[in-house]
C-alpha cells in the first residue's frame, strides 16, 4: 500500500472536539488547530472524502464545538463513546470505516483519544495518517510524546495541506482552486 491518500481509500476522523476539552487546551495552539480542523473539514466535503467525528462522554465533555459543527454536513456520522480509542465503538466496525485501508485522524488529545485510536487501527491492519498540525495535547511535552510514539508504531505523521492536496494528485484536479483557497 503506497502512504499516499487516495479519495477513495480513506476515511478521515475528527476526535473529540469538544467544548470543555477545547478549554482545557493552552488558547493560541488550540485556535491553530481549529483553524486547521476547519479546513479539514472543508476539505474532506470538497473531495467527497467521507469524514466521522466522535464525542468523548459528551454528557460531561460538552459537544463538538459549535464553530466545527456549522461546518459538519447533517449526514456527518457522529459517534459518542466512553472508550479511549474510538476504534472500539460497534459503529465503526459496521461502517466505511472498518472497509477503507487508509485512516487520517485528527483531534484532541493526541497522547489519549487520537493515540488508542491510532494504534488500535494499526494493528487492524489500517494505514494511518496522523494530521500532526491539526492535534493537541494540554501539554506540548504530551503531544510531542503522542506522535514519536505513533510514527514509531508505523503511522504516517502528515500535516493539513499535505492531506488537503495529495488527494487531488495535481493542479488539474476540479476541485483544485476551492483547496487552495482554504490555505489562503
Amino acid at each position: 500500500m503506497k502512504p499516499v491518500i487516495a479519495t477513495t481509500d480513506a476515511v478521515w476522523m475528527l476526535i473529540d472536539i469538544q467544548t470543555r476539552l477545547c478549554d482545557a487546551m493552552q488558547p493560541e495552539p488550540m485556535a491553530a488547530v481549529i483553524k486547521n480542523i476547519q479546513r479539514l473539514i472543508q476539505g474532506a466535503q470538497l473531495l467527497n472524502i467521507p469524514l466521522w467525528v466522535t464525542e468523548q462522554y459528551p454528557e460531561k465533555l460538552g459537544a463538538t464545538l459549535p464553530a466545527l459543527q456549522t461546518l459538519l454536513p447533517d449526514y456527518t456520522p457522529r459517534t459518542a463513546k466512553l472508550a479511549f480509542s474510538a476504534w472500539h465503538e460497534s459503529s465503526f466496525q459496521e461502517s466505511s470505516v472498518s472497509v477503507a485501508p487508509q485512516v487520517v485522524l485528527f483531534g484532541l488529545e493526541a497522547h489519549i483519544c487520537v493515540q488508542q485510536t491510532a494504534l488500535d487501527a494499526l494493528a487492524a491492519g489500517k494505514q494511518v495518517f496522523v494530521v500532526e498540525d491539526a492535534v493537541i495535547s494540554r501539554a506540548e511535552s504530551n503531544r510531542h510524546n503522542a506522535i514519536e510514539r505513533m510514527r514509531n508504531a508505523g503511522c504516517i505523521i502528515t500535516n493539513t495541506e499535505s492531506m488537503l492536496f495529495e488527494p487531488m494528485q495535481g493542479a488539474t484536479h476540479a476541485q483544485f482552486k476551492a483547496v487552495s483557497a482554504l490555505i489562503r
